[in-house]
C-alpha cells in the first residue's frame, strides 16, 4: 500500500548508530509505529538501559558495519529500509584519524555494498551534515543543495560525510529502485544532546573571531528526529537541507546565554581561545571551529516542497530552549556584560561584521 506520494511504507527498517542520540530515539520513534512490522537498531556499543528501555519493542542487535555480519543481519531479517546515522564527528579518544576515516567511509561502503546486494532493500536514508557546505569568507547567503563548498573543507568530518554521500549516490545509480535520501542537517541543538553550540555557549567567556559576527542557522533535536523519521516513513528520494527557520547572530546567541564575547584574531582563535575556555576548546572539530567563525546559511526550499517537512522550532527558538531546558544561566549580571563587551571593542578598534 502506498502512501499520497507513491511511497510504500517500510516493513523492516534497520538504523544504525542506535547508541548515539539521533539513532537511539529514532528507533524508538520507529517502533512506536503500529504499521513497521519489525525495527533493527545496530551499533557497535550497547545503547544505556535507558534507551534500550525507551526503544520498547525493537530489537537491538551489537554489530559494526563494517563487519560481514550485518550482511547476514539485513538479509536475514529481510530489511526493505536502512537509515545511516552512524556516521561519527571526531576520532574515538582511544583512536585516530584513520580510526575515524575506517568507522565512517569503510562502514558506509561495506554498509551500501549490502545494500545494493539485497534484492529487498528499497530505501536507504543517510543522515548528513551541513558541513560538507564548509566554511569561508566566500560563502553565499544560504547554500542550496545543489551548490559545493566556495572553499574546500578542510575537517576530517566533512571530508568523509562529502565521500559518504557520493557512495550513496552510487548505490542509487547502480540500483535506481532502491530510493536515496539523504538530510543534510544544520548544527544540532536542544536541551538533551550536548552539541558543540551548547558546549559553546555554555562558557561563561566565549571566543569569537575578531572582526566576524557570523549568521547560524540551527536545527532543534526535535525536528531533527521528525525530519528523520518522516523521510523514513514516506519520504521521496532526494537531497535535502533540514534546517529551522530564521537565523541568530553569534553576538546575539552569546548575551542570550548570558556569557561574554572576545573577540581574538582568527589566527589565534583556538589557542586564546583555550585559555579563555579551557579544555573544551580542543573537543572542536576544524568543521565546528569554522562555523564559529563564518556561520552557515541553509535553503530549506526543497525541504518543504519535495520532503514536505515543516520544522516545529525556528532558530531562536531552539536556542532558547537549549538555555533554559539545558540550564544555561547567566554568570555575570547584564549590566557589567555589556560594560566589559564596550571596553572590549575599543580595545581592539572595530565592532561585529556581519557576513
Amino acid at each position: 500500500m502506498v502512501n499520497e506520494r507513491g511511497v510504500q511504507p517500510p516493513g523492516v527498517v534497520l538504523v544504525t548508530g542506535a547508541s548515539r542520540f539521533l539513532g537511539g530515539y529514532l528507533v524508538a520513534r520507529l517502533a512506536q509505529n503500529p504499521n513497521i512490522d519489525r525495527v533493527i537498531a545496530v551499533d557497535a556499543v550497547s545503547p544505556s538501559k535507558d534507551m534500550l528501555r525507551r526503544m520498547g519493542r525493537a530489537e537491538f542487535v551489537r554489530a559494526d558495519i563494517r563487519n560481514p555480519l550485518i550482511g547476514k543481519v539485513i538479509r536475514n531479517a529481510k530489511v526493505d529500509t536502512v537509515v545511516h546515522a552512524s556516521s561519527i564527528p571526531k576520532a574515538p579518544k582511544s583512536g585516530s584519524r584513520a580510526a575515524m576515516k575506517d568507522m565512517n567511509v569503510l562502514g558506509a561502503m561495506q554498509l551500501f555494498a549490502v545494500c545494493q546486494k539485497s534484492p529487498d532493500v528499497r530505501k536507504v536514508v543517510v543522515r548528513s551534515s551541513g558541513a560538507v557546505y564548509g566554511g569561508s569568507a566566500r560563502d553565499p547567503a544560504k547554500f542550496t543543495e545543489e551548490m559545493s563548498a566556495r572553499t574546500p573543507p578542510r575537517g576530517a568530518f566533512a571530508r568523509d560525510i562529502i565521500e559518504i554521500e557520493g557512495y550513496a549516490r552510487s548505490l542509487g545509480r547502480r540500483r535506481p529502485e532502491i530510493a536515496v535520501s539523504l538530510l543534510r542537517m544544520a548544527p544540532l541543538i536542544g536541551p538533551r544532546m550536548s552539541g558543540p553550540v551548547s558546549r559553546y555557549l555554555n562558557s561563561p567567556v566565549v571566543p569569537t573571531v575578531l572582526g566576524r559576527d557570523p549568521r547560524m542557522q540551527l536545527l532543534h533535536e526535535e525536528d531533527a528526529l521528525a525530519a528523520l523519521e518522516l523521510a523514513t516513513v514516506s519520504g521521496p528520494a532526494g537531497t535535502f537541507n533540514i534546517a529551522a527557520d530564521g537565523v541568530v547572530m553569534l553576538s546575539q546567541a552569546v548575551r542570550r546565554a548570558g556569557g561574554l564575547a572576545v573577540p581574538v584574531p582568527s589566527q589565534l582563535f583556538r589557542t586564546l581561545g583555550r585559555a579563555l575556555m579551557g579544555p573544551s576548546m580542543r573537543d572542536f572539530t576544524k568543521e565546528q571551529l569554522d562555523y564559529f567563525h563564518f556561520g552557515c546559511g541553509f535553503d530549506t526550499g526543497r525541504m518543504r516542497a519535495e520532503l514536505g517537512f515543516e520544522p516545529r522550532w525556528t532558530t531562536m527558538q531552539g536556542l532558547d530552549d537549549l538555555i533554559n531546558g539545558a540550564g544555561i544561566s547567566p554568570m555575570i549580571s547584564e549590566d557589567w556584560l555589556r560594560s566589559v563587551e564596550s571596553r572590549v571593542q575599543q580595545l581592539v578598534g572595530v565592532g561585529g561584521e556581519q557576513r
